[in-house]
Parts: C-alpha cells; sequence; structure tokens
C-alpha cells in the first residue's frame, strides 16, 4: 500500500489538468489512467478558446500550437436550402478566437509531459481503478490493478475523474440523474483531398444529420442516428452509411466505397446527466464523471478542463500545506461549477427537442434560421461567447 496527498482516477483532460495544475503547486499526486496509451480515436478534441486561455497562463499555448492542428474561426449549418452561419469566432476578444482542433492524445500527452517536469507528479497506466477505500465514513483512496495486479492508494482526496461510465462514482454510491438524448453518433473518416473546402460544418436535411470536420489530411465524419439505432443500420450494411454520405456531402461521393464495412466506424452512446452531489467526504467528483455533456457544441472536454481549473484553485494550497480538506470545501467546486453546467446542458436539450429530434424524425425539414445568426446583433455576441468562452470561464489562481 502507497500514499499520496491526491490521487487522481482516469486520465482524459479533466484528470490530467487537474494533475498538472496540483503539481505544479507542489502537491503530491497520482494519475491513474486504465489504458496503457491515450490513443483513442474518435473522440472529443475542440478546444476552445476558455481552454486555449488556461494553456496560456500555464505556460503552454505555443508548445501546444506546435501540435499539427486546425483552427476554426466559426461554426456553420449547411441545409438543403443554403448555408447558416451560426457563430464567428473571430470577432472574438483575446488571443485564441478560434475553436483548435487537435487529436485528444496529442492534448493528453502535452499535458502529462508537462506535468511529469514537477517530482510531485506520478503517472500509472494500465491502472484500472475498480474500488475506493473508505475509513472514518470517509473516502481515503482507492483499489486498483494493473498487470502486477492489485493494489490499495491511501490518499488524502481523492478525485473522480474516470468519464460518464465512472467507476468511482458506482464505488462510492453516487447514481446521477438521466436527463436523455435522442440520438447516438458514428464515427468514421474518410480522405480529404487538398481542393476540398477546409469548412468545419453541420449538415442537415430531412431525416438526416451529420457533423463534418476538418482533419487535414482527412474528413472526421459523424452521422448522427436516432438513439438506440446502431444495430438497425447495420442490419442494412455498410451501403446504409455511404448513401447518405453520398447524398449529403457529394463531394465525397467516390471515396464512399472506402468504407468497407462496420469495422471502419466507432459508435458513440450520447448520454446528457449530472450528479445532484459531486462529493462525498474525501472525495471529488469532476468532468464527466460529474456530468456527462451531448456532443453539441463540442464543450466536453471544455468543460471538464473548467471543473479541474475551479478544483485546483479551491484545493491545491490546502493540499500543499497538508491540510485537512473539509467537505464543504469540495461542494465549494460543485456550487462553483454547476450554474455553467446546468446552462450548458439545458442549452444542449434545447437543440436535440428543437432541432435533432425533429430532424430525424423527418418533420417538417431542419429549423428555419437567418442566413447569418453570427451578425444578428445581441444573439451573434452572445452565440460566439458561449461556445468560446463558455458560462463561466475559469482563470488558473492556483498557486505555481
Amino acid at each position: 500500500m502507497s500514499r499520496n496527498t491526491c490521487v487522481i482516477a482516469g486520465g482524459g483532460p479533466a484528470g490530467a489538468v487537474l494533475a498538472l495544475l496540483l503539481a505544479r503547486a507542489g502537491v503530491r499526486v497520482t494519475l491513474l489512467e486504465k489504458h496503457s496509451d491515450f490513443l483513442r480515436d474518435f473522440r472529443g478534441d475542440t478546444i476552445h478558446p476558455s481552454t486555449l486561455q488556461v494553456l496560456d497562463e500555464i505556460g503552454l499555448a505555443e508548445e501546444f500550437l506546435r501540435l499539427p492542428h486546425h483552427k476554426a474561426r466559426g461554426m456553420t449549418m449547411r441545409t438543403d436550402d443554403g448555408a447558416v452561419q451560426i457563430a464567428d469566432l473571430s470577432k472574438l476578444r483575446g488571443e485564441y478566437p478560434y475553436i483548435a482542433f487537435v487529436p485528444q492524445w496529442d492534448f493528453l500527452n502535452l499535458v502529462t509531459t508537462a506535468a511529469a517536469r514537477y517530482p510531485t507528479f506520478r503517472l500509472v497506466m494500465n491502472a484500472e481503478v475498480h474500488d475506493v477505500i473508505r475509513e472514518d465514513g470517509a473516502v481515503r483512496g482507492v483499489r486498483y490493478r494493473d498487470p502486477d495486479g492489485e493494489h490499495e492508494l491511501r490518499a488524502a482526496l481523492t478525485v473522480a475523474a474516470d468519464g460518464r461510465h465512472s467507476d468511482v462514482r458506482r464505488a462510492a454510491g453516487l447514481v446521477p440523474v438521466e436527463h436523455g438524448a435522442p440520438m447516438d453518433v458514428v464515427w468514421f473518416r474518410l480522405p480529404r483531398e487538398p481542393t476540398d473546402s477546409d469548412e468545419v460544418f453541420l449538415r442537415l436535411s430531412v431525416g438526416r444529420i451529420m457533423v463534418v470536420i476538418n482533419r487535414e489530411t482527412y474528413w472526421q465524419l459523424a452521422y448522427v442516428i436516432p438513439k438506440g439505432g446502431f444495430e438497425a443500420l447495420r442490419s442494412r450494411g455498410i451501403e446504409a452509411l455511404r448513401e447518405p454520405v453520398a447524398t449529403l456531402l457529394p463531394f465525397l461521393r467516390e471515396r464512399t466505397g472506402l468504407l468497407t464495412g462496420f469495422d471502419d466506424v466507432s459508435v458513440l452512446s450520447v448520454a446528457l446527466n449530472r450528479l445532484r452531489r459531486w462529493h462525498r467526504p474525501g472525495l471529488l467528483v469532476i468532468g464527466d464523471a460529474a456530468h456527462a455533456m451531448s456532443p453539441i457544441f463540442g464543450v466536453g472536454i471544455n468543460l471538464a478542463v473548467q471543473d479541474a481549473v475551479a478544483a485546483a484553485n479551491l484545493l491545491a494550497a490546502p493540499l500543499a500545506a497538508g491540510a485537512e480538506i473539509p467537505e464543504s470545501l469540495l461542494a465549494r467546486v460543485q456550487r462553483r461549477r454547476t450554474p455553467p453546467t446546468v446552462v450548458t446542458q439545458f442549452a444542449q436539450r434545447v437543440v436535440q427537442n428543437r432541432l435533432i429530434r425533429p430532424t430525424l424524425a423527418g418533420r417538417d425539414g431542419p429549423v428555419r434560421l437567418p442566413r447569418d445568426l453570427a451578425r444578428l446583433p445581441v444573439i451573434g455576441a452572445l452565440t460566439r461567447r458561449f461556445i468560446g468562452l463558455g458560462v463561466l470561464p475559469e482563470h488558473v489562481r492556483s498557486p505555481s
């Protein structure tokens, strides 16, 4: 059995960023990641201005921008009637008026490499957390297994950042409230030619929705299907996926033959939920483990990073000083991050119910919007701020 000041389960954006911020504050922190690397394809990897600002505040922005990436300075929706500009991020104030599309594994490698420069940081891969250690009514660490067997790691604070299917959350008896989602997402890729458009856009038609993301050398495509509809899609054969690509995106018609079967795709079961309570004595839950976000607006990573920054701002100094962390302090993290979570999820539910659900059902076609929503004086400003910065952007105030 080993001891630590803080143990974090889950090496995703929330866990990795929190580990880095705590390590730079002098806190002894261990980050446990159940996989052997960060290479999982088709994960959310839109880095919004709010997260770019956080990277800037800890001196990682230049290093981040040296990674291969694509900058999107706006969001567009294409319907059968034409294009609608949803948001113009180029008008956003600040140094980063764009969304950077970077594979999540590159982002996580950057953050954990930076954390490894501090002697108080430790990363353990292949470490699957399956239970918590309880003592005197409080969580005092975790139990995990790796190729060498079973281990216990005691800590003054345990953080669950292990995703929407969190085992730590389950072990602590915390159950999220489900708000429902009408869709799942089938992810796949097709080659991109130099003569193709460089846009990132949403393509809607009656009964069909496709998200189109420019990855420079390939298109990352997300075909939105009714909830639980993947087996029905697969039973119709790969042509059932090729056909909507060719219809919605005619410039890709000749490339659809490269989709040879459903082994070429990945399915995201969309969830929208959140915990009523993000903490127990000795335990804090953040990121997707506290609130699974819909892929609408692509803000999941950024909400998780904001959780990590808020937690570090409140907890780093007392943890570094060896102070006992009262549950009331953990509750302050939840109070800080609940309003942006609730507002963002409300907006996602509105889009699900007013746009996604009727479009997939083929009712009356997609919602009709002004041709340039981004130019409307108040709505345009609110939309770009909401997508770019979020409801309550956090700034790094934890000690270095």
